[in-house]
């Protein structure tokens, strides 16, 4: 037998309340309504609910257990409204982000802290990856954005790009580097330095080899690649060769022993933004993080 819950939850207020009155009054019901619904109940039991008592409606001991189950189902959608508002507002819910190793170690390890710290019901998941790999983990719907650069997207169709800052490439060696004194550098100093490469395929190995290209550089001198951002901090802190990196995301990385060049090209921007599937819309979650990832980097960069 199915009873309607409705019915049900609107029993269990006549008991709580006393009258079918002031129940009515609760529920929002005139008191008409809330007594057909009752009737309709006690025909679907086949069994009556209430006795009389005068000109009062008591409820028997088949109501009073009836109206235990339906202040339990009352209590669900109180709470199920709760959990639907909390979700709307973005105060619980699941963030799944992606990002490269250095990026979010760089710029999502403190926003994340920060937005958990302020949004302790809702769950994060940071997974890392390749670009290729971040690219797969969004299609996939495995993660629901990820935090890269532009060129992410761009290759790919069914992907939207919302840019947070510009982190831009530069050209670093160590400090001590020869080509550190020197007050302009030029396509030829490049091309007479050994060079660290960034793996094959690689978007920040393509940027490279093209803003080289258009700055001039027709020839760089590659003794060593590696896909491992330590790697390539580390052997350039100790040796003569020189490489590329993304400025606000290597910054914390710099110390006193490696630097900046002062080489630049319009080929040398690279946005780096927040990554979702198109027509995927944000929930309020994202959108939070969105917010306070844009304000710490705000604060950071500014």
């Amino acid at each position: 037998m199915k009873l309607d819950p409705r019915h049900l939850a609107q029993l269990s207020v006549v008991v709580e309340v006393g009258s079918f009155q002031s129940a009515a009054d609760r529920l929002g019901l005139t008191q008409p309504a809330l007594s057909r619904n009752m009737r309709t109940l006690e025909h679907r039991l086949g069994a009556p609910l209430f006795r009389r008592e005068g000109r009062r409606s008591l409820p028997n001991a088949l109501a009073l257990r009836l109206a235990r189950n339906g202040q339990a189902i009352r209590l669900a959608e109180e709470q199920a409204a709760i959990v639907a508002d909390q979700t709307a507002q973005g105060s619980i819910g699941e963030l799944r982000i992606g990002a490269p190793p250095i990026v979010a170690g760089r710029f999502l390890t403190g926003a994340l802290a920060a937005f958990m710290k302020a949004n302790p019901d809702c769950s994060v998941e940071l997974r890392t990856g390749l670009v290729h790999e971040l690219r797969t983990m969004l299609e996939k719907g495995q993660v629901d954005v990820v935090l890269g650069p532009q060129s992410l997207a761009d290759p790919a169709e069914g992907l939207d790009f919302q840019q947070l800052i510009d982190d831009r490439v530069g050209v670093l060696c160590r400090t001590e580097h020869p080509l550190t004194r020197r007050e302009t550098i030029m396509p030829s100093d490049l091309e007479a330095q050994v060079w660290l490469a960034h793996s094959r395929g690689s978007l920040l190995r393509q940027q490279t080899e093209a803003a080289m290209r258009a700055s001039g550089v027709t020839q760089v001198h590659i003794v060593c690649e590696t896909d491992s951002i330590r790697s390539v901090l580390e052997i350039v802190a100790d040796t003569d060769l020189i490489t590329t990196m993304p400025r606000a995301t290597t910054a914390p990385y710099l110390e006193d022993r490696l630097v900046f060049l002062s080489f630049d090209h319009t080929q040398f921007r690279r946005p780096l933004g927040v990554i979702r599937r198109r027509g995927r819309a944000a929930d309020q979650i994202e959108v939070k993080f969105t917010q306070k990832l844009a304000q710490i980097l705000g604060q950071q960069l500014g």
